[in-house]
């Protein structure tokens, strides 16, 4: 019916058959403004969002909504996963405008895509002092015809904030002090009951759990380490973990884990994967190693594609409802495990009355602990709801294939095989990486988002910096060269295509066309920024493999993350390992035992470099005079620009290792 029928994005095909007379974002549709003289309305929204759907149900679907917005704006539809950068722009604007944000993001533009005004959701009618979406539109196309001056105005003060620029400039004053200030300020935001940040709703914050992890590690902060274990354990335990699949739930609504907002996204697993298995391999408690046990189980059934990807994500709704396929009744839970019924509905906290909507959310927040014996019971019985569960109708999933989240999935995967001993989850690593490199990259240029054989190019910076750290994650497990090249290569890209003068990123390649400005933005998000995947993956090809220095780019670079340093865990967890981390090089003809010790160390604390195939340091890496006294097999400990004298006895290696004494604890 409208002009989304053609398109890949699952999001936008939910859209095809609205009566609005949607295009997708480009220049025709910009074009097409400007022709008739239009304002645009511009939705914003990705194929899991709960109240996307909402919206979309209320008024999207409702023909004389509709015909209002055909006839008084051309209609814009936008999925922010596909097209991050639209979405950057445009939220950045809302928050000038003093709004909170969130999805659907619903923005007003001129004719030439200069965003005005604009809200998130709006009801079909009047309430709780918001407006209907009618109301709305009428006020702002009224104003557009009567008012331009005010529009102007609008427009004026929001396209100056966007266009601003923050002068890059190095700044040599963010050292070990202000990295430990920064970390006791996160200590003292985290609840000190359920973990995480304090108050609701509650997000995993995966990039803040790492800097915690980092400061602990680095100051032998007890209360900060414990605060990290407590987060992920009061998380394994919350209804925002699903106890009978695996994996986890977008965030909580409340403040202690229990409700969760049901989507399940890839970019929040790939990046809990390895915070579970840091977790595991300091504690040895079975509840971490589960939780990543249960996270690449509901990857491998769940989200995995032919040709070895994953898709991005599920749906919070299923038949129309939030949680619906989630949630039980005790009636249910009777009537598939029977006799062995009591024993489940004890440990999950299911009873008559529910937790949630005269239901229950699966949840193990109580006090009942069970011995062996129970706990191999309830194995059993998860995996005969689990199969109940299946036959409900399920949460779609979205399909499409993105670069940078399934690279976040292969730094995932390679971390926690390392720390848990999983050498499987290297094989489906290393399966997704080729399918990125072979199936993404078209003429040379990474794409971002690939379905069913359709590839939107050229990718973002995102893209190429996450794959760049990828690349060289599965370098530093396997030794494989030709890792450590592809890494080169999408370095390369960001240099000559992403970077400004001073080598931070913009969002977007030189030559984009479609945008009002060119994004650059340094937050972090639900995912890492580019410029923090970038300044992590430079440390690190810096430490195997420098072609130059990086000092004045990572201090440009970390530079940005003074003023707001917790919005900027990514660049902070960077200049940490800049600061703080070891370089570990292992060469020699026996050389394996080394180089097995030498990656079971925390990925936030090193790199590993394998001298394999005859190749050479180098002239600017630390180890390399010191190379020619490796023998048979030694490794080289580099902090900075000083490297340890050869270390060929594996347990005189192992205690040179760790940290203050604290042996690591492979489960």
């Amino acid at each position: 019916m409208n002009r989304l029928g053609n398109q890949t994005s699952p999001y936008l095909l939910q859209h095809r058959d609205n009566p609005v007379d949607w295009w997708p974002w480009g220049a025709e549709a910009l074009a097409e403004a400007r022709r008739q003289g239009k304002p645009i309305l511009l939705s914003v929204g990705y194929a899991a969002c709960h109240w996307c759907h909402v919206m979309a149900h209320e008024s999207f679907e409702d023909a004389a909504t509709a015909m209002v917005m055909n006839e008084l704006f051309i209609n814009i539809k936008v999925d922010r996963e596909e097209r991050p950068d639209v979405d950057q722009i445009y939220m950045q604007a809302l928050h000038m405008l003093g709004e909170q944000g969130g999805w659907p993001l619903t923005m007003f533009l001129t004719s030439d895509g200069e965003p005005f005004w604009g809200g998130t959701y709006f009801p079909p009618t009047a309430r709780f002092g918001q407006p209907s979406f009618t109301t709305v539109l009428k006020e702002v196309a009224r104003l557009v015809r009567d008012e331009p001056g005010r529009i102007a105005h609008n427009r004026n003060a929001l396209l100056s904030g966007l266009r601003a620029r923050v002068a890059a400039d190095p700044d040599a004053t963010l050292g070990g002090e202000w990295l430990a200030r920064v970390g006791a300020t996160l200590g003292r935001a985290f609840d000190a009951t359920y973990g995480g940040l304090k108050g609701a709703p509650k997000f995993p914050n995966p990039m803040l759990l790492e800097l915690l992890w980092r400061h602990a590690s680095r100051e032998g902060d007890t209360e900060s380490e414990a605060l990290f274990h407590l987060t992920l354990e009061q998380m394994a335990r919350g209804g925002i973990h699903d106890h009978l699949g695996g994996g986890f739930a977008r965030y909580s609504v409340d403040d202690r884990w229990l409700v969760p907002h049901f989507e399940k996204m890839l970019y929040d697993n790939a990046q809990l994967l390895p915070l579970f298995a840091l977790a595991a391999a300091r504690t040895g408690q079975p509840i971490f190693v589960n939780a990543a046990d249960g996270i690449v189980r509901w990857l491998d059934r769940e989200m995995r594609m032919p040709g070895g990807a994953f898709a991005a994500s599920l749906d919070a709704d299923s038949e129309g409802e939030e949680g619906k396929a989630y949630v039980w009744t005790a009636g249910e839970i009777d009537t598939v495990l029977g006799d062995d019924a009591d024993l489940f509905k004890t440990a999950y906290g299911v009873t008559e009355e529910g937790n949630w909507e005269g239901r229950t959310i699966l949840n193990r927040q109580g006090a009942f602990e069970p011995d062996a014996e129970q706990n191999a019971k309830l194995t059993d019985l998860r995996g005969k709801l689990l199969d109940h569960r299946n036959r409900r109708p399920q949460p779609a999933r979205d399909d499409k294939v993105l670069a940078d989240w399934n690279a976040l999935v292969i730094i995932g995967l390679v971390r926690a095989a390392l720390l848990l001993d999983r050498p499987e989850w290297l094989e489906t690593a290393r399966q997704t990486y080729r399918f990125i490199a072979e199936s993404m990259v078209k003429d040379g240029l990474l794409g971002h988002s690939w379905r069913d054989g359709n590839l939107l190019v050229p990718g973002f910076a995102t893209d190429y910096a996450a794959m760049m750290l990828a690349a060289l994650t599965l370098y530093e497990a396997m030794g494989e060269d030709g890792y450590l090249d592809d890494a080169k290569r999408w370095h390369m890209a960001l240099t000559d295509h992403y970077a400004d003068e001073s080598g931070l990123l913009f969002l977007v390649a030189d030559g984009a066309e479609d945008l009002v400005v060119r994004p650059q933005p340094t937050l972090d998000e639900a995912t890492p920024n580019a410029n923090g995947l970038y300044a992590e993956a430079l440390v690190r090809l810096a430490a195997i493999a420098p072609t130059g220095s990086i000092e004045e780019t990572l201090s440009i670079i970390a530079g940005r993350a003074k003023a707001a340093p917790l919005n900027h865990a990514s660049i902070l967890n960077a200049l940490d390992l800049h600061l703080n981390g070891m370089a570990i090089v292992v060469a020699g003809s026996e050389r394996r035992a080394l180089l097995e010790i030498a990656r079971s160390v925390p990925y936030p604390n090193r790199t590993v470099a394998d001298l394999d195939n005859g190749r050479d340091l180098p002239a600017g890496h630390p180890a390399t005079a010191r190379i020619a006294q490796a023998g048979q097999g030694a490794a080289f400990i580099c902090r900075g620009q000083t490297c340890s004298l050869p270390i060929r006895d594996p347990a005189e290696f192992t205690r040179a290792l760790q940290p203050s004494g604290r042996a690591m604890v492979r489960p």
